[in-house]
Order: C-alpha cells, then structure tokens, then sequence
C-alpha cells in the first residue's frame, strides 16, 4: 500500500501485521493464497478457479493431457465445480478476520495516534486498502467507528498524519452515502473546509477532493455551503491560475453541485461567481427569477460586472418591470439601481427600453396605480443615474409614436410638478434628475423652457428653505445650472431667500466646508454681476464681509479643506467680484472694499495656481479697483520746476529710472502723481505689495488659460491708460519684467480678444520712444501689428495703425503736412 512520508513523497506501507493465518483449506496451492472462488475437479482437489483455468490451458498448450497439479494424475474430464461451502466458510473467516483487523487498526488508531506516526499510518493504510478491496467493508468501518476517529485525525500535529487522514477518508466514502452522511456530522466538514485555505498545496487538493465527494451527496452539500467563508474558497480555487489542474477541476465540480441551493447561489455572487445567479434568473419560473433578482439587488457589483449583467439580463429585467407582479417588480427596480448607477450599463439598460415603463411608474398616481411611494424613490433613483450617464435622451422616445421624450415640455411639467407634490426622498431624487439634464447645454433649454412656462421658478426657490438638506443641496444645483439661461429672473425671484443663503455661507460647517456652502456661494457667484439691486441686497445683508473673513481664514488654513474648497474659493471670489462692478455706483462699496483690504486679498488670490477662475476673477476686480485708483488718490501741492531729463525704461535692456521723479515729492506716486496705496487707493504700482501685484499679474500673461491673460493683461493696462502717467506705467511695466511678455502675448495672437488687449497695450508701450526705437528692430512685434491691422476689427486696425507709426512703418503723413504748411 502507497502512502506520503511527512516530505510528501510516497511509501510503502504494510498491513501485515493485521493479518492473521488462514486455514490451511482456505489456500490455493497453485496460487498459494486464500481463495476467493474455490472450485473442485475430478481428483476431489480443490483450487483458485482462475488458477487451475489456466493450469489446463497451459497442459493443452504443450501438448499433453490436462492433470490434476497435485497427483500429477491424467484427467477424463476438465469439469469443475464450484466449491459453495468452502466460498462460504472462507468469506465468514475473511468478515471475521476484517472485523478484526479493523477494530485492531480503529485501537491503534484511538489509542496515543500522536505517540507512533509510522502505526497510525499503518493502520490508515490497511483501513484504505480494505476499503478498496470491497465497497461492502465500507459499511463496517462505519459500523466500528472509525470515520469519527479518522475525521479527529484531521486536527493532527503531524502533517503527514492529516493527509492520510485525508486520503483514507475520501475513499471511505465514495460512492457510499451513509458514510458520507456519518462523516458531515459534527463540524468535521468545516475542519475540512479549513485545510483550502492551508499553504500546503498536498492538503489542499487532498482537502477539495474529499469535499467533492461529500458534495455529490445533497444533505451534506448543503451544510458544505452553510460553512462560513467555504464558497469564497472554492471560488478562489476554482479560479486560480497556481493550482494544480485536478485540483481546479474538483472545486469547479464542487461548486456546480453547490448550485443546486439558492442560497448558495447568493454566496457565489458575492464572491464574484455570478453565472450561476444570471443562469438561473433566464431559466428560473417566476418565483425562482424574483429570488434570483433580490440577490442581485442586494449585491455590490463592480462597474464591470454591472456592464455584463446589464448586456445578459437587461432585457429579461425590463420586461419584469413592464408585466411582473409587485414583488418581481420591487426587486427588479433595485437590482437595476445598482445596475445603473455605472455610465456604461446605465447605457445599455436605456438600450434595452427601461425609460418608458420607469417613467410611466413614476407618474402614475391615485390607487389604481398600486405603485407604492417607496418604490417611485427607488424608480427616481434609477433616472437620476440614468440622466448621470450622458446619454441622449431626446432621442430616446417614452411613446410608441415616439412623439414624447424626457425633454418634451409636458414631460418636463410633470416632473415639476411631481417635485411639489411627493415626499423629501423622492423630491431630492427628481431635483437630481433635473440638475442631470441642465448640465448639458444641448438640454439644459429645454428644462429651462419648461420651468418658464409652468411658473415652476419660484416653487424651485422654496426648496432652499427645504428641512432635508439634500433636498437644499440638489436645488441649489439646479438654479445654479439655469442661471445662465434665466439669470435676472433668479436674481428678483431669490430676493426674500438671500438671507437663507447668506446664513449657510456664514456656519462654520464643523470646521469645514460643506456641499451646501459651495453650491450657494456657486449659485451667487452665477448671477449677473452687473444687477446693482441684487448687489445691494447682499451688502446689506452683510454678505461681502461674510466672504471676505472667509476668504482670509481659507487662506489661512483656519478653515480644514476639503473637496468643496475649490469651489466654494471659486464661488465666493467671483461674488467678491460683483462688488468691484459698482464701485462707482455707492461710496459705502468704495469704504468696504478699503475696511476689507480686498484689493491685497485679490492680489494674494491672483497667484493660487490651478484654479483659473479664481486667478481670472482676481485678476478682473484689481482691474475694476485700479481703475478707482484716479478718483482715490490725494494729489499734492504742485512741486517746483524741475530740469527737464529724459525717459529711460529698463524694457528691453534699457534702465529704467528709480526712485522719486525730479521735484516729485517722497511718497507720491509715479503713475497716479498723489500718494497712493495698495489697500486705500488700490494703486497696483505703489511699493510694497503693490509691487507684487504688477509682478503676479504679470506672472498670470504666461498662463495657459487665456482668458486669465486677459484678465491679467487687462489690469496691468490700467496702469498706462488715460488719466495717469502712462509712461511711468510702462516703467512699472519695466521694472517687473512686464513689456516681453506683453509683446509677446501680440506675437502669439492666441485669440482675437487677447490681440485686441495686446495691441492696446504694445500702442501705449510704444508712445515711450527708447523703447520704440528698440522694438523696431524686431521684425516679429511689426509683422503681428501688421497682421492685427489687416484683420482686426476698425477699432483694432486703428491702434495698430498709431503703433505701426510709433515704429516708422507707416509715415505720418499729418505731421509731414503741417510741417510743410509752416514754411515760408
């Protein structure tokens, strides 16, 4: 008999030991072993059937006589006759001697297993081999006990102990129910389920080849998947690429007998095994399908296997929607809510026709309906995913005659109208709906469209007041994404419902920022900036001082960021922005903005990289700030003549001139002439921080959104504008490193509005005439001025007309004439 040493390698074992003599009638005496069908012939001597068989085959072979093997004596006749009485006694002896045998092994066995390893292995060995030897044996090793004390054998120290233990036992009950039955007592099944999990590979395959044994018998199968965690490992091995090929093979098998029990099923989807569950879904009756699909509505399933149960069972689910009774349907809709809460089988679930009949539920009302509230919060859910996934719904019809979409207006009335007359949940999701299809532009009028006609704009409002704050979250998304379509109508109808959005601007949020402070600040930030009424609102309502402590503690740290801190940032500069709008409108603004430091803030702002639109709405209020500066700054007593000098600019490797201008006084401004500051008269030029600001806008000319390049480049032209000293600006230009990349900005020409700017601003650069006579000699600053005087608009062609003349490109022929005139 073969058995594995502790090494795993295979050994003989003897089960001599075991064996007690036989009679001396009992042997053969050509074989020399016990018979198992003695026959008699005509001498009276008795042999092995298939041994004397052949003996006479044999003397025929040769040439001679058949003859009785032990008289040597020639025989009449070969005829034999089988020996029943003998056959009888030798099988009582051979039951004896097993019996025996096995309650001498079961001994060895129970009795110190641990002690004497070799004798423990001995006497499995003989268990197996007489096991082999007959199946009926299999019912006395039952009968004596020893499948308990072989299953206590798994638990052994001694690894080569547990997989003989192993082995023995899988042969003990194959093809034998009641063993297998005796052997899933207790929690031997669960000792055998722990050894897949073993790092021994010998254990492991021994381990599922006695589990597959045991599955093929169905009250054991059933405990076999009861075992917690069993599934998982089976599926694991069924799947693994390490295995050895048989062993893959036998938790396959074994897991195709687990199928045969729904909760198994179950199990075996939530570890990933999911065939089985869609199998029986398409080929179960119906209460069997609506099992099979509260299964799947209970799982959490990968975004890729959503996309395969969506192409397998899309179909089959969406007609259970359309004809299932209410419990098919109920569970039908939440195992689509996890299936559509991924874009791509969101997709093939519309492809499969769900929007019609999810759409019909959701608008049916009154008792004939018998479709519960609950189950409308679950259909809206699955809109609100579909929306989410980008799909086109105006080409999706919710009709036969395909004359109605989600986009037509009567469509669009009823969600609205479905809003105002539900319970929060369902609200909340229908508002996701909505803010789902406003998103997109190519839909976003047609809802717009929609909310005009029914009135719906202020019922839309009153959910700000809302009790559930997602319901205030999903509303706020929904005005913000129709804002730009219906803007001033927003900005009169959120008259009474500021203070609410101004009071959660305000909470501290934990020490947070939360998703309601970002999409109100979003939404304010949204509304026409110039709404001078909508402007005063909220300064009176204290909301620009609100934003601007704000604000200073983000950029302080004070406030712990989060994923809504970019755009509440967002939100509330854009906000802060409106109030640089109507500077001129109120002094009180004026007054705020300097007790505010808001243009230092916009300046910190103007350098936070990667938010554009905070760098662009910083960069546009400095401008709106500067442009204040004129009206701010205190002029002083005329100073005395001084000498006249020239103009030098450290541009493009000229020097600039430093310090205060001859006769100007200390402190005064060298572009506004009067004593200025960056926080009271908003002077980007003056020392200090005004000296970072040229320098951060200038730093913003050389950002890849161009837009923030002309927000940028917009600002800074404030300082070379009318009503200040130009050229003194383009001495800050210089000074800052400023003119190269503004001359540059024209070379590029990245946009129209960016040469328009440009060339503006390069015309204004080039009234300082050592720079003129410089830049003259790059060819690529006349070819762009060309170039914009070809095809920019009159305006543009116009200043790039006046630049051209600065560089002596184009004479100037008015000059010539008055000069000529003045002859004598």
């Amino acid at each position: 008999m073969m058995a594995r040493n502790s090494d795993g390698e295979l050994e003989e074992q003897s089960t001599e030991g075991y064996q007690e003599a036989a009679f001396e009638a009992f042997m053969c005496p050509l074989t020399k072993q016990v018979m198992q069908d003695p026959v008699t012939i005509e001498t009276g001597q008795t042999f092995e059937r298939e041994a004397i068989l052949k003996w006479f085959r044999e003397c025929r072979d040769n040439g001679r006589r058949p003859t009785c093997p032990l008289t040597q004596r020639e025989l009449r006749t070969t005829d034999i006759n089988p020996s029943i009485a003998l056959r009888n006694v030798i099988d009582e002896w051979r039951a004896r001697n097993d019996e025996k045998d096995l309650e001498k092994a079961c001994n060895a066995l129970r009795l110190h297993p641990e002690d004497d390893e070799d004798e423990s292995v001995r006497a499995m060995a003989y268990i197996s081999q007489i096991c082999q030897r007959s199946g009926a044996k299999k019912n006395l090793v039952r009968a004596q006990g020893i499948i308990s004390t072989l299953a206590d054998l798994l638990k052994s120290s001694s690894r080569r102990v547990r997989l003989k233990s192993l082995q023995v036992l899988r042969t003990v009950v194959e093809d034998n129910d009641q063993n297998k039955e005796e052997l899933g007592k207790g929690d031997t099944v669960r000792t055998i389920i722990k050894f897949l999990s073993n790092e021994h590979i010998q254990e492991r395959e021994l381990a599922v080849s006695l589990l597959y044994e045991l599955s093929e018998y169905e009250p054991v199968c059933e405990r076999i998947g009861a075992v917690y965690g069993a599934i998982l490992l089976l599926v694991g091995m069924g799947s693994s690429k390490s295995e050895n090929m048989m062993a893959v093979e036998k938790a396959e098998k074994t897991l195709k007998n687990l199928e045969k029990y729904d909760t198994n099923i179950k199990q075996m989807a939530e570890n990933g095994r999911l065939q089985p569950l869609l199998t029986k879904l398409l080929q179960g009756g119906p209460e069997v399908q609506v099992t099979m699909v509260e299964y799947l509505g209970e799982l959490a399933l990968a975004n890729d296997v959503k996309v395969v149960v969506a192409e397998q069972v899309g179909t089959l689910l969406v007609s259970i929607i359309k004809t299932g009774g209410l419990p098919a349907r109920e569970a039908t809709l939440k195992a689509m809510r996890e299936m559509s809460s991924n874009e791509l089988s969101a997709k093939i679930l519309l492809q499969a026709g769900i929007l019609p009949p999810l759409v019909k539920d959701l608008f049916s009302v009154g008792a004939s309906s018998h479709f519960p509230m609950r189950l409308k919060e679950v259909s809206a859910t699955i809109l609100a995913n579909l929306v989410a996934s980008g799909a086109s719904f105006r080409s999706i019809p919710l009709d036969d005659a395909g004359r109605q979409t989600l986009l037509s207006e009567d469509v669009v009335h009823s969600l609205l109208h479905l809003i105002s007359n539900t319970g929060p949940a369902v609200e909340c999701k229908l508002l996701n709906v909505l803010v789902g299809l406003t998103s997109s532009p190519d839909t976003a009028q047609d809802v717009v469209s929609a909310i005009k006609s029914s009135g719906a704009t202020i019922s839309l409002i009153q959910f700000l007041e809302a009790a559930h704050r997602e319901i205030r979250v999903e509303s706020l998304k929904l005005l913000r994404n129709v804002s730009p379509y219906m803007g001033a109508e927003l900005a009169d109808a959120l008259g009474g419902h500021l203070s609410s959005l101004v009071r959660v601007i305000s909470d501290a949020g934990g020490g947070g920022v939360t998703e309601e402070q970002a999409a109100a600040v979003g939404l304010l930030g949204d509304l026409p900036e110039r709404d001078s009424k909508l402007t005063r609102q909220l300064f009176e309502l204290g909301a620009f001082g609100t934003l601007s402590t704000k604000l200073a503690e983000l950029r302080r740290g004070a406030i712990r960021g989060n994923r809504y801190t970019t755009p509440l940032t967002e939100g509330m500069v854009k906000v802060m922005y409106r109030l640089t709008c109507m500077l001129q409108e109120a002094s009180e603004y004026v007054e705020f903005a300097r007790e505010a430091a808001l243009a230092p803030l916009f300046v910190e702002l103007v350098q936070v990289n990667g938010q554009d639109a905070v760098q662009l709405y910083s960069a546009m209020a400095l401008e709106k700030l500067s442009l204040e500066t004129r009206n701010l700054t205190v002029i002083p007593d005329p100073p005395p003549p001084a000498p006249s000098g020239g103009f030098l600019c450290a541009c493009f490797g000229v020097p600039s001139s430093t310090g205060a201008a001859p006769g100007r006084p200390v402190g005064v401004c060298r572009v506004h002439g009067g004593f200025c500051s960056l926080r009271e008269s908003f002077c980007l030029a003056e020392g200090g921080a005004g000296g970072k600001a040229v320098e951060r806008l200038v730093a913003c000319l050389d950002h890849l959104n161009p837009e923030v390049v002309e927000a940028a480049l917009a600002a800074l032209a404030t300082l070379v504008g009318d009503g200040v000293e130009a050229a003194e600006g383009v001495g800050v230009l210089g000074d800052a490193d400023g003119l190269r990349p503004v001359v540059d900005i024209l070379v590029e020409n990245r946009t129209e509005a960016l040469r328009r700017r440009a060339v503006w601003v390069v015309e204004r650069i080039l009234r300082v005439e050592d720079i003129a006579q410089e830049v003259a000699a790059d060819q690529t600053v006349a070819s762009a001025l060309v170039e914009a005087y070809r095809n920019g608009d009159p305006r543009t062609r116009h200043t790039a007309e006046r630049a051209l003349r600065h560089l002596d490109r184009i004479p100037n022929f008015s000059s010539a004439f008055h000069a000529q005139a003045r002859r004598p």
